[in-house]
C-alpha cells in the first residue's frame, strides 16, 4: 500500500529548540527512514516552508483568486511529509510511531482515481 505521512507540528517548534533536541529529531527521522526502508519503500520526502509562505488559490463564483498565507488557521501546522509504500496501515502506524513524540502525525493512504494517470 502506499501511504501518505503528513507530520504537522507548533510553528516555531524548531527554531526554539536545542541542539540536543534539534539531534533527537534527526535520530527519529533516521529512525522512521530506516524502518520503512526495511519494511517497504521511500516514494519521496521534503520539508515544507512555513505556512506563511503558502499560497492559496479559492474558487468563488468561476473566478479564482489567489492570496497569500495558509488555507486554514491552526496551533499546528504541516511542515512535512513522507510518500512511502509499507505492506498494511499497522505498519505505516508502527513507522509514524517513530517520528518526534511532538508531531502529530497523519497517516494517509493513496487511492487510483478511474481516468486519471496523474502523469
Amino acid at each position: 500500500m502506499r501511504y501518505v505521512v503528513l507530520v504537522a507540528y507548533e510553528p516555531g517548534e524548531w527554531e526554539s529548540a536545542s541542539e540536543e533536541v534539534r539531534q533527537e529529531y534527526f535520530a527519529a527521522h533516521h529512525a522512521f527512514e530506516e524502518y520503512v526502508d526495511t519494511h517497504g519503500r521511500r516514494i519521496g520526502s521534503a520539508a515544507l516552508a512555513g505556512a506563511d509562505t503558502a499560497t492559496t488559490i479559492r474558487h468563488t463564483d468561476g473566478a479564482a483568486t489567489v492570496t497569500d498565507g495558509p488555507f486554514v488557521e491552526s496551533v499546528e501546522q504541516v511542515g512535512g511529509y513522507y510518500d512511502v509504500e509499507l505492506p498494511s496501515l499497522d505498519a505505516a502506524i508502527e513507522a509514524g510511531r517513530l517520528l518526534p513524540t511532538s508531531y502529530a502525525v497523519e497517516i494517509r493512504p493513496t487511492v487510483t482515481v478511474d481516468g486519471y494517470d496523474g502523469t
